[in-house]
């Protein structure tokens, strides 16, 4: 599909459209790995088309325009919680580089209260649980609850995370086991941004964009990837539904 009919298909105002579409331009990014079979390249005709005939899509756009690419192999939740703070319009505190404007950044979310829970030293090193995920996220002015697929069937997943996607005033964050999908090594952080109803297929904006390209996945391989055992927590991975106090 051409670019601007898709966007038109959106129902986009052409302006916006380009922002929120164009980090995922596979073009940018011509040394990412591939992907198997039962994955679907948003950067392609198929995963356009999912996109343009989904039923709930509301965070697909202030999620795009937000989009963060790890900055570290260690870094996948710390970028997902800087998309929904900056997503959300949190108020952020200076940047040093960026004048008087306030935005979140990988270096400037993570201060003396997220600390207390998961020092940053740490986080370089070995990341977050889906636990330590939930208590970051409410160090500031929002509400976290954390659901580990251990305790949720896949129809319960489902159902909750599209009603989620529904409303725009809330987010969902996804840790899953990557090998469990057919990629690459362990377990991983990213935001989910939309559903299509006819594939059963949700969208993972994946943070580590150097690696992969945002992909569709069906509900039930995302769900069996969320409930593989976290080694450090001991608990299933699972989800994270995010909305502000």
């Amino acid at each position: 599909m051409h670019r601007l009919k898709f966007l038109k298909a959106l129902r986009i105002p052409l302006s916006a459209g380009i922002i929120g579409f164009s980090f995922a331009t596979g073009k940018l990014l011509p040394q990412t790995l591939p992907l198997s079979q039962d994955l679907i390249n948003l950067n392609s005709q198929d995963g356009e088309t999912l996109l343009v005939e989904s039923n709930a899509r509301r965070d697909y756009f202030p999620l795009s325009i937000h989009f963060e690419t790890q900055e570290n192999l260690a870094y996948c939740g710390v970028a997902s919680i800087v998309m929904v703070l900056n997503a959300l319009s949190i108020p952020a505190p200076p940047t040093a580089n960026f004048g008087d404007h306030h935005i979140f950044t990988q270096e400037n979310v993570l201060n003396e209260q997220t600390e207390k829970i998961l020092p940053a030293a740490i986080i370089a090193r070995q990341g977050m649980t889906l636990n330590e995920l939930g208590q970051l996220l409410e160090t500031y002015p929002l509400n976290a609850e954390v659901y580990h697929a251990s305790e949720v069937t896949l129809d319960k997943f489902r159902q909750m995370v599209v009603e989620n996607l529904q409303d725009p005033n809330n987010f969902v964050l996804v840790n899953y086991l990557r090998k469990t999908m057919g990629q690459e090594r362990g377990g991983h952080i990213s935001p989910i941004a939309a559903y299509n109803q006819q594939s059963d297929r949700f969208l993972i904006l994946d943070v580590s964009r150097y690696k992969y390209p945002p992909i569709w996945v069906e509900a039930e391989d995302l769900w069996q990837a969320m409930a593989t055992v976290d080694s450090t927590s001991e608990k299933t991975r699972g989800f994270v539904l995010i909305n502000r106090r």
